[in-house]
């Protein structure tokens, strides 16, 4: 494996389970030292990243809570020095219509999954741009632009995402900072685990005939691995991939959501 981030520092938050934990593995495998943050730090996720980094940063981050961010931020910076590449990769789901959608989770979804991003974007830009050398990651969804009724706040969420990417990208253009947006449809993660449950739960029917169903309804027969993301989100750390910016890149294996 090609090491070309050996020096380079990269943030994953989300890092110990699904599509940040794939992502956090693949840049480590190119050399980055890897520092992962999340609510929850299960102790097999934590051996699985220190196995394959050569030096593995991990505290507790929730993304809602500035006062979280600042202090994973700062630390990693006393110890390792500034991000250089920033995965933002934390989030979460509810399954609510529009009409009745509860308000708290309405807000729990939007200030974890768009107001995440931004406070640890907010943290991490300017250092990037001081040193002009910066990769930015947004992990997305094909629902920002294909939505579903019953996915109300996760579809706004992500929606906002594509236009914060947006200005972020326009901001650091200048300086050899580049920002993007991966937008995958279903993943095979314990997110989608949990939204086949509750799926289930709701149709009365089993998790096997949900997934069945979705992986039918998708042109490939297939569902999206992790690893596909990381391999992704890899490439778009090299120097030549400065110029993708702005972009929303989807792999949605020729299905719409």
């Amino acid at each position: 494996m090609e090491r070309y981030l050996e020096g380079r520092v990269a943030i994953i938050t989300g890092g110990f389970a699904g599509i940040g934990k794939a992502i956090a593995l693949a840049l480590a495998e190119r050399g980055a030292l890897i520092a992962v943050g999340a609510r929850r730090q299960p102790d097999a996720a934590i051996a699985e990243l220190a196995a394959a980094s050569d030096a593995l940063f991990y505290q507790s981050l929730d993304v809602a809570d500035i006062n979280s961010v600042e202090s994973f931020v700062g630390q990693l910076e006393q110890q390792h020095g500034p991000a250089d590449i920033l995965v933002n990769s934390a989030g979460v789901s509810t399954h609510e219509h529009v009409c009745g959608h509860d308000e708290k989770s309405w807000l729990e979804v939007i200030d974890i999954n768009l107001s995440g991003p931004f406070r640890m974007i907010r943290a991490c830009l300017p250092k990037m741009i001081e040193r002009r050398w910066g990769r930015i990651i947004n992990i997305g969804s094909t629902a920002a632009t294909t939505a579903t009724a019953d996915h109300a706040a996760y579809c706004a969420s992500k929606s906002g995402l594509l236009g914060l990417n947006r200005a972020v990208a326009l901001e650091g253009a200048p300086h050899g900072v580049s920002s993007v947006v991966i937008s995958p449809t279903w993943v095979q993660t314990e997110m989608m685990d949990n939204s086949m449950a509750i799926q289930a739960r709701t149709a009365g029917t089993s998790v096997e005939e949900e997934y069945a169903r979705v992986i039918e309804d998708q042109p490939q027969q297939r569902l999206v691995q992790p690893r596909e993301l990381g391999a992704l989100a890899a490439f778009l750390c090299r120097d030549e991939a400065v110029g993708i910016t702005m972009e929303d890149i989807q792999i949605n294996a020729g299905a719409l959501w």
